[in-house]
Parts: structure tokens; sequence; C-alpha cells
């Protein structure tokens, strides 16, 4: 009885058909990303291209002065700017002035975001005013610091200097790097605070109030769980500045001009395309700085994932 029964329950059993509702799901995920596609074809029209183009002239023999000259060149033109020795100088000028302004703002916004943590009156106004440097346009915070600050005869550091009998330097001129450097703090110190600042509130309330309790000082619960807890967003902060310091262009060229031992690789890249016109050269160290900035965003990118996980398990 029991094998007569089976068999119609199973041969009568509904047929599935993956096929057409693989398809309708494929036609419902293409319409979500219908609205995208514009905004997808713009960036690559507006990105890519011209990276493509980049990179094409950069395997070119092409100096604008002589456009008839025009060849193919292979890897030469990276080959040179791997083994110049003026390009080699502003690779580690490069590497000094993003590790020294990376280093300091991480320290500078980590003792503000401190600071902003607390509650005291009128934190909103100040939070406000330590933000201001971050939203001045590159151009003018340079310029400020050039002739505002720096200027070695009306400059306020001069004439605070003046005021209490001290030297009267010429800031630029003995310290060039430090002073790119310095501008480049006083504008990056409030984007490491404002992410130092989210981390130090994204804390758990109540594992600080335990150690409290535990009779735990202030340092010790900011060297055993502060700290910790900060580490993805330090390295956060210094994966974004260095993305962004590694191509800074503005302060170099409104301070120095790239003299005085300041050119960077940005600045080098601009010198060569339009003061030497070799376009093929240029365009294969911009290339190389494209990858750089590259590798340092996958780093970036990776940190943030961790973070949002991290988040997430928390909720």
């Amino acid at each position: 009885m029991t094998a007569t029964t089976t068999a119609p329950a199973a041969a009568a059993a509904p047929e599935t058909h993956p096929a057409p509702r693989r398809s309708s799901d494929r036609l419902r995920a293409w319409a979500a990303r219908g609205p995208l596609l514009p905004a997808l074809i713009f960036m690559i029209v507006v990105t890519q291209l011209p990276f493509v183009a980049t990179l094409v002239i950069s395997f070119l023999d092409w100096n604008s002065l002589y456009p008839d000259a025009r060849g193919f060149a292979g890897f030469a033109n990276y080959q040179e700017v791997l083994t110049d020795a003026d390009l080699r100088r502003s690779v580690w000028t490069t590497v000094l002035l993003t590790v020294g302004v990376v280093l300091a703002s991480l320290v500078l916004g980590l003792l503000l975001a401190l600071l902003l943590d607390r509650r005291f009156r009128g934190r909103g106004i100040v939070r406000t005013l330590l933000i201001a440097p971050f939203l001045v346009v590159p151009v003018a915070a340079a310029l400020l610091w050039k002739h505002v600050l720096y200027n070695p005869e009306y400059g306020l550091l001069n004439g605070l200097l003046h005021y209490v009998g001290g030297p009267q330097p010429d800031w630029i001129s003995n310290t060039p790097l430090l002073a790119v450097q310095t501008a480049l703090v006083w504008q990056w110190t409030p984007f490491m605070m404002l992410i130092l600042l989210a981390g130090l509130q994204s804390r758990d309330q109540q594992q600080l109030e335990a150690a409290r309790v535990d009779g735990a000082s202030d340092w010790q619960i900011f060297v055993h769980i502060t700290l910790p807890h900060l580490r993805r967003y330090l390295e956060l902060g210094a994966l974004l500045g260095s993305i962004y310091i590694v191509q800074n262009f503005d302060a170099v060229f409104t301070l120095t001009s790239g003299g005085l031992g300041t050119a960077n690789l940005p600045y080098t890249v601009y010198q060569t395309f339009y003061q030497a016109h070799e376009n093929g050269l240029a365009s294969a160290a911009g290339v190389l700085v494209v990858i750089g900035s590259i590798v340092i965003a996958t780093f970036a990118l990776r940190v943030v994932s961790s973070l949002f996980r991290e988040e997430v398990s928390r909720a």
C-alpha cells in the first residue's frame, strides 16, 4: 500500500522553472541599476578616458616643441623617471613631506579630538573654529601663510618675535620644507580631528564606566581602551591623508615654486610638462603617481570596510 501511494505523489510533484525566474531577477537587477548608469558613464568619460590617454602618451617620445618627431618609446620614459636624479629627489621629498605632515596632523588631531570629546561651554563654537582651516581653499591657505605669517618684513611671526626682541628669520628661505609642512599641517589637522573625534564618540560608554568603577585612571583608560579602539581610525586618517598629500601641488607651487629642495613629484610632473614640454615623460611620472595613490587607496578602502563590519557587528 505504501509503494502504490507514494509513487503517484512523487509523479504529481510540480515542476520547477529556474530559467524564467533567473531572467526576471536579472531584469529587476538591471532596473535597479538603471538610474545609476548615466553617472557611471559620466565618471568613465571624465576620469578613465583621460587616464587611458595619459597611459598611451606615457609610451611615446613626445616633445611638444617638436610635434613631428613623435614616436614610440616603450618603457624608456618609465626608466628615465625611475633613474633620473631630479625625479628621485622629488620622490624622496614627497615621502618626507607626506610622512611629516601625516604624523604631525594625526598627533595634533588626536589632542584636539580629546579636547572636543569633553563637555564644556562654547564647545560648538570651538569645534567650528577648529574645522575652519580645512574649509579654506588650498591656494588661499598657502597665500595666507606666505604673506600674512612667513613674510620676513611684515609677517605675523616676525612681528611677534620683534615684540619680544627675537630674531627676524626668513622662514621660507631658511626652512623651506618645514615651512611647507607647517602650512599643510595647519590645513589637515582638522580633517584628522574629525575622524578621530568620530572614533572617540563611538566608544562603548559602559566599558568606560566599568573601568572607572574599577579604579582605572584617565591615562590607563586612554592607553588600554581608547588607543586600541582608535587604531582603525588612526589608520584611516593616515591613509586618506597620505592619498591627498602625496598629490599636493598648491602649497609647494605657492610657497616655494618648487625651489630650495621642496619640489615634490606632482610639481616635478608639472615642471616636466609645462617647462620642458616633455609630454611622454610627464605622463609616465603622472601614471606612477596614480598607481601609488591607488595602492594607498586600496588599503584605505579595506580599513573603511573593516570599520563598517565592526559597527554592524556591534549593532
